[in-house]
């Protein structure tokens, strides 16, 4: 558990819930969001000075199913959050503000103009900057 974010907070899923799929993640999952919180997700929200909600984090095989999701997804392996500060003009401001910050990150995609920040960490971090529509 991180000061800002915790396991719990990265496993939710309404999808999850609605579905009854089990979504407790497996001890190397567990292991690589506690990395996601300590070298990316806490930093960030320190930086930002406010509130930043996980909209989604840990996705089970059944899960990202559920939800569309691409088989080979960082947040099956726990590697990936996608996080909104509320509105597509503060996400841009806190994209710019983990792209300047020289923090290691895998990946930091603005997805839909801005609709929500998917970010992740991994052991072999490729600081790679996506805009998908």
């Amino acid at each position: 558990m991180g000061k800002y974010f915790s396991i719990g907070e990265l496993t939710r899923s309404s999808v999850a819930r609605r579905e009854g799929i089990d979504n407790t993640p497996p001890p190397d999952a567990e292991i690589r969001l506690n990395q996601l919180i300590d070298c990316l997700l806490d930093i960030v929200r320190e930086m930002w000075g406010g509130p930043i909600t996980v909209t989604s984090g840990f996705r089970s095989p059944r899960l990202n199913e559920a939800v569309n999701g691409v088989p080979s997804s960082q947040h099956v392996k726990g590697e990936a959050a996608d996080i909104t500060v509320g509105n597509p003009e503060d996400n841009r401001k806190l994209f710019e503000l983990i792209r300047r910050s020289g923090l290691e990150f895998d990946q930091l995609i603005d997805e839909r103009n801005y609709a929500w920040i998917h970010v992740s960490y991994s052991a072999e971090n490729r600081c790679q900057i996506l805009h998908l529509g």
